[in-house]
């Protein structure tokens, strides 16, 4: 029985999504699942977002982790169960600027995690939210930033934000015929409609110059998310 690995509050999370070739993403898919779409598109999604009150086991603060950001680009798929449905995430790289978290992840989850330096920005004015996320590769700073309306609404049943952030499973490629499996327990999110965007991303250094094209197009839509708290369960073995 799965027990809880991690709890945290997510906060504050820019969504900016990419029609991608579901060539360049299928060498990419972990046993026991397959490329999940939303009216025939296959989406990645560069995330940003900030970690707040970060427990181990839900109990335990590790000093000095209980506060930082991430970054990550990330695609969608689904496992079919006896019971229905598993609809996923797999993380081509996620970036955050502990080393301790990347070297943990890395070494006992197989998680492509990798440390660098990133900082964020949060103001708000009379209608306006700006959330601005960056992070350090090699020698330039990246970002991702948006400016939102103040006023948000649910999630609206069957939308694309529906799609993109209700996939509550993880899958880790852990070889050919195994992959790690883990639930991300959490409400749905509000919806906070995006007025402007901006993304500077390196990302042929960060995840490799087939993606590059895609990426070099406007993204198919930009939206933030409020988030809340979340649960990460501890995972199991598909094999």
């Amino acid at each position: 029985m799965a027990t809880t690995f991690l709890t945290s509050e997510w906060r504050n999370l820019i969504f900016a999504n990419y029609a991608l070739d579901r060539q360049v993403l299928e060498p990419m898919v972990p046993y026991g699942t397959e490329l999940d779409d939303f009216n025939g598109v296959y989406y990645g999604s560069l995330v940003g977002f900030y970690f707040e009150q970060v427990k181990l086991f839900g109990k335990v603060a590790v000093p000095f982790h209980r506060e930082f950001e991430e970054f990550n680009l990330r695609f969608y798929v689904r496992r079919k169960t006896q019971t229905g449905w598993k609809r996923g995430v797999v993380f081509v790289k996620e970036l955050v600027p502990k080393f301790a978290i990347s070297f943990v992840a890395n070494t006992l989850y197989g998680e492509p995690y990798a440390t660098h330096p990133m900082r964020h920005r949060w103001e708000v004015d009379e209608r306006t939210q700006h959330i601005t996320y960056e992070f350090k590769v090699g020698s330039s700073w990246n970002h991702i930033r948006v400016g939102a309306d103040r006023n948000g609404h649910p999630l609206t049943l069957d939308s694309e934000e529906a799609f993109i952030t209700e996939h509550y499973w993880g899958y880790t490629r852990r070889g050919a015929k195994r992959t790690s499996e883990y639930e991300v327990v959490h409400p749905p999110w509000n919806i906070y409609p995006v007025t402007s965007h901006d993304i500077r991303c390196d990302v042929a250094n960060l995840y490799g110059p087939l993606f590059s094209p895609f990426f070099e197009q406007p993204p198919h839509s930009v939206f933030l998310a409020d988030g809340s708290a979340v649960i990460i369960k501890s995972g199991s073995a598909i094999e």
